[in-house]
């Protein structure tokens, strides 16, 4: 890579690393929003959902609606209002105001990593497209890893607001940054929002959307309910529990860059045997869970996995787009995350209904058959893709003939 490129992809994985740490830090600080402005816990606890939501639901709309328009001033506009977003959080006295400025947050969160990700697509080479995307979405994991403490212990030492007065000024910081290294040259498509979500109805964009979904959702069945797991199946001391939580997120860094090594070439191809190993570390867990140690280690593993899916998906959408609805790279750019999320809620709820009619070590098997079910439609794209590439192939023999 050129050193332009470098700086870029520095730049992008600090913006990541920055948009996941506003969203993420709400969740170590709900006991002091909810005990500061008079509200119980599972109100607090509501921020985090209504995160989720506007994410999901605005993000592929808005980033239609925006893709028209160049990505450099774009781009910066966005940075400025999540800055503008999270200085609203730390101003907020009331639960009301706080909701609107997680909602505004949570916004243009979702077509800021869009873009992130359209801008890595269109400015570096083929070979290098799945490990750059794979960085920046280490971006998302190192937030959780090492932004979340920071933020939890500034909330937990100075006020809660003081923390989003310092993911402020991160958001600053990465302005600065994105202002001298995002490529002014890149234009936006200019295209009807009608055409633009036609991507959505798309029968392959449908088959691979739940893909990342289904696999974040089996391993979010678990981990969802992994304290009571850790405390009452595999006896872990309460005082370590903080530790195995970071140390998971460790291991899931490296997670993210091996699935910048399956993106390089016939990811999806990959996916679907990578999927049927993250059903049996699953399925595993209900075995070695009856051993502290070989529980633990199976944690592990589980976290190795969780993130490879990430940078094939991510260029998957972009491929399909590219293919079939060229006008919508910016929009296919923004299914991965919003895809996750759905994930993430369907694995709790998934999660929840195990643990309210079963035996909460089911979360185990539950997540793995959510797993095959990845798998399984993994298989179906990838099938239709060699339909497709032999098509291609016959009708060019037909036109050399």
């Amino acid at each position: 890579m050129t050193k332009q490129q470098k700086l870029l992809t520095l730049n992008l994985f600090l913006l990541t690393f920055v948009l996941g740490t506003s969203e993420f830090v709400i969740v170590g600080l709900l006991s002091e929003v909810s005990t500061d402005l008079n509200i119980s816990i599972s109100t607090a606890g509501a921020l985090v959902s209504i995160f989720a939501i506007s994410f999901a639901i605005c993000t592929p709309i808005l980033t239609a609606v925006f893709s028209r328009f160049s990505k450099y001033p774009l781009m910066l506009i966005l940075i400025m209002i999540f800055i503008t977003g999270n200085i609203l959080t730390a101003l907020s006295e009331s639960y009301k105001l706080l909701i609107v400025s997680r909602i505004i947050t949570a916004i243009v969160t979702g077509v800021l990593i869009a873009l992130a990700m359209s801008v890595a697509s269109d400015t570096m080479s083929p070979e290098k497209r799945g490990p750059v995307i794979s960085i920046i979405f280490t971006g998302f994991t190192i937030a959780s890893v090492i932004g979340v403490p920071i933020g939890t212990y500034v909330g937990q030492l100075s006020g809660w607001r003081m923390t989003f007065w310092f993911t402020s000024l991160l958001g600053i910081i990465s302005l600065i940054a994105s202002s001298a290294t995002i490529p002014k040259g890149l234009k936006g498509t200019k295209s009807s929002l009608k055409k633009q979500i036609g991507l959505l109805t798309n029968s392959r964009i449908v088959i691979a959307f739940f893909i990342p979904a289904l696999s974040i959702g089996a391993t979010y069945t678990l981990y969802t309910y992994l304290t009571p797991l850790l405390l009452d199946v595999l006896s872990v001391p309460e005082r370590s529990i903080s530790l195995v939580f970071l140390l998971y997120g460790v291991v899931s860094i490296f997670s993210t860059l091996i699935g910048g090594k399956f993106a390089t070439r016939n990811g999806i191809g990959k996916l679907r045997y990578v999927f049927l190993i993250q059903a049996a570390i699953l399925g595993l867990f209900y075995v070695s869970s009856s051993s502290t140690v070989w529980g633990l280690i199976n944690i592990s593993f589980i976290a190795l996995i969780v993130y490879t899916m990430n940078s094939t998906m991510q260029l998957y959408f972009i491929d399909l787009a590219d293919k079939h609805f060229p006008s919508a790279k910016d929009l296919a750019s923004s299914l991965t995350p919003v895809s996750v999320n759905v994930g993430i809620a369907l694995g709790s709820g998934l999660g929840g209904f195990v643990t309210t009619n079963m035996e909460l070590i089911d979360v185990s098997w539950f997540g793995g058959i959510a797993a095959v079910v990845a798998s399984l439609l993994t298989y179906i794209s990838y099938c239709l893709d060699r339909k497709t590439l032999s098509g291609l192939e016959s009708a060019q023999m037909k036109c050399n003939v």
